[in-house]
């Protein structure tokens, strides 16, 4: 196997390799992009993403995303902003239909260098998250420790929303696995504990299924806005303040979810074939 060319990227800490496998597939297992993914032997990441061939006529591109423990996923917001500022750098562009498992996601760029992305739309019902029994989903009723009935959303997969007063209070290491893992969730889900810090503000920790917690998560950010606005907490366009930084996100009137944030390049590199075994 030659050295496998990639791109290490981030959205305000949410960390991707990113490896353009449209000219040259790369066969990804399980195994091959947890031994990416690991900190300390491979290069580190949230996710592996592989920029692939459109399927759909109107995609510039398909998106696959996979975890640090090897899981592939539908959809990551921060990963598709990365991946369009690629598309459109390339393609000398401010517009790309950016294809996942979760459908074909919008991205617009602006001027002052932030990037736009429709995320879909929310997705309410039990049997969208999904939920293994049918349950109002504005109420979830499970909980761990001091974290309580929490709001259940898809936005292009699982999450649950925990409200609290505090989040650096919040023991994600303790209580995010348990709930990741729920016998609610037959999918697992990602979990958030959202503080409301005004009716335009959301302060932000995510523990993504597959990965652990994270600087962000831009589905995250979508789930926190569109929990706080049904439980009437917020208004339907807020700043969501996570660790690694701020994304700006909106419910709009269409029922889809609307992220604009910024998106970077660490660098780029070669993997060794050595460590793909």
């Amino acid at each position: 196997m030659e050295p496998i060319e990639f791109t290490k990227m981030h959205g305000i800490g949410n960390d991707f390799v990113v490896i353009d496998a449209r000219a040259r597939a790369f066969d990804v297992t399980a195994e091959r992009a947890k031994a990416i993914a690991d900190r300390n032997q491979g290069i580190g990441c949230d996710q592996l993403i592989l920029i692939e061939a459109g399927r759909d006529e109107h995609a510039d591109a398909f998106m696959r995303i996979l975890n640090a423990d090897g899981s592939e996923v539908e959809a990551c917001g921060n990963a598709t902003r990365c991946v369009a500022s690629v598309l459109m750098a390339e393609n000398n562009r401010t517009h790309v239909i950016i294809e996942t498992r979760a459908g074909l996601l919008d991205a617009e760029a602006s001027d002052d260098g932030l990037i736009t992305v429709d995320m879909g739309p929310a997705r309410l019902d039990w049997r969208d998250i999904p939920t293994s029994e049918a349950i109002d989903t504005l109420h979830l009723g499970i909980g761990s420790g001091d974290l309580l009935d929490p709001v259940g959303i898809n936005v292009g997969n699982p999450h649950a929303v925990f409200f609290v007063d505090n989040t650096k209070a919040v023991d994600l290491a303790v209580h995010g696995p348990a709930l990741e893992h729920h016998k609610m969730f037959p999918e697992f889900a990602n979990i958030g504990v959202a503080e409301i810090v005004s009716e335009t503000e959301i302060r932000l920790r995510v523990w993504e299924r597959g990965v652990g917690e994270t600087k962000a998560c831009g589905s995250g950010a979508c789930a926190a806005l569109v929990a706080a606005n049904r439980r009437g907490l917020t208004g339907r366009t807020a700043d969501v303040v996570l660790p690694g930084g701020t994304l700006q996100i909106e419910w709009m009137a269409d029922g889809n979810v609307a992220m604009t944030g910024p998106v970077a390049v660490s660098y780029s590199g070669v993997i060794d074939p050595s460590l793909l075994g």
